[in-house]
């Protein structure tokens, strides 16, 4: 079940919610440290973390799902979010060069289409960020957090829904240590956990961060099954009445009527 935009944006613009948005996308940017001249797609509720990106890539674009909602972002200058369908994505073929999907997976009750769609869109050699809350943290357990809603996930079981949907996981890492507390004292030492959770911690983090490449061999050997399964299909035929008179007349031994 998709989150409401307006809670996620409440919750981003609290004082907790804005430490979650840096220690994030301080992990992103490890696995992204540059987008200079692409194209960068973010899906779910993904604009806490695209700003980095914004005055490096070439086009910033940010999807937010019709079940989720939509809000304006940025507040300042052009719009960059649109309103969408996560398994129809009004973009061409191979037309995106990076995707960020964030409170999406573990939302979508479309999972499988939907990182079809996102294959589709990308373009060959792309690279995609799923960001997902995992099982043994504590953001997947606390109400409060927005990473409560929906299905959260080990680390191999991301890695296996990525290479299940024609994605190859090359680099696997986690954040979000710190407990999704309100508390001051934790807020301020939340840099200090992340980094003593990063050593020590390790399953116990709040969410899963994995990079996958585009399999472009997965999705000629898919097309190729499926023309092979339409070639090899029966084709059925509906009889006619006059097919049943003509075999009755060959069994009798008399011509069939031309």
């Amino acid at each position: 079940m998709w989150s409401d935009v307006l809670d996620l944006e409440e919750f981003y613009g609290s004082t907790l919610g804005q430490t979650t948005a840096r220690l994030l996308r301080a992990r992103l940017r490890e696995v992204w440290p540059s987008v200079r001249g692409e194209n960068v797609l973010g899906l779910g509720y993904a604009t806490p973390f695209l700003r980095p990106f914004v005055e490096e890539a070439q086009r910033t674009l940010a999807f937010m799902p019709a079940q989720q909602g939509v809000t304006r972002w940025p507040r300042e200058g052009r719009n960059l979010t649109t309103l969408v369908d996560e398994v129809d994505l009004p973009l061409p073929d191979r037309s995106i060069d990076r995707v960020l999907l964030v409170h999406a997976v573990e939302c979508t009750e479309q999972v499988r289409p939907m990182l079809r769609e996102i294959w589709r869109v990308m373009a060959d050699g792309g690279r995609l960020i799923v960001v997902a809350p995992t099982r043994a943290g504590f953001w997947s357990q606390v109400e409060r957090s927005p990473f409560y809603h929906g299905h959260p996930y080990s680390t191999g079981q991301l890695a296996a829904l990525m290479r299940a949907n024609m994605f190859a996981p090359l680099r696997q890492t986690r954040a979000l240590y710190m407990p999704p507390t309100r508390s001051r004292l934790a807020i301020r030492m939340a840099p200090a956990m992340e980094r003593f959770g990063q050593r020590w911690l390790g399953r116990f983090a709040g969410v899963s961060v994995i990079e996958s490449g585009k399999q472009l061999y997965a999705g000629v050997a898919e097309r190729a099954q499926n023309q092979a399964v339409a070639a090899v299909r029966p084709k059925l035929r509906i009889a006619s009445s006059r097919d049943g008179h003509a075999a009755r007349s060959t069994k009798d031994g008399e011509a069939p009527a031309s």
